[in-house]
């Protein structure tokens, strides 16, 4: 079971997120719109993994894990990307993401990246 803290400006996609999380065990400690918000989520909630959309407005994914992990570097960031972002998603990496899921999310893939994430 992980903390977690999801950051996407889609309500939708974080509703269906929060869904597939909790029904593996996980619990949502957070959720934020934006970079920012995520950023200063994680600051306040100390989440053991982050969830992060990587086109949100006033800050984008990619800014708010530069954030992160210059604050954490033993962040454990989880990008998800709409399919075809592969510029965004090396930039990510780069940047120090743990792993990435692309949407239309599926379960499957979303819980492999979470326990991947965790066993590391």
């Amino acid at each position: 079971m992980a903390k977690i803290l999801m950051v996407d400006d889609s309500r939708t996609s974080r509703r269906v997120l929060k869904d597939m999380l909790e029904r593996h065990g996980h619990v949502i400690i957070g959720e934020a719109t934006n970079g920012q918000e995520g950023f200063d989520s994680y600051i306040k909630l100390q989440p053991d993994i982050v969830t992060m959309d990587i086109t949100m407005p006033v800050m984008d994914g990619i800014e708010g894990l530069k954030l992160i992990h210059k604050a954490d570097p033993n962040a454990r960031v989880v990008m998800i990307t709409a399919a075809g972002q592969n510029e965004k998603l090396k930039q990510a990496v780069e940047n120090g993401a743990a792993e990435f899921v692309t949407k239309p999310l599926d379960e499957n893939k979303v819980i492999a990246a979470i326990e991947k994430v965790l066993a590391k």
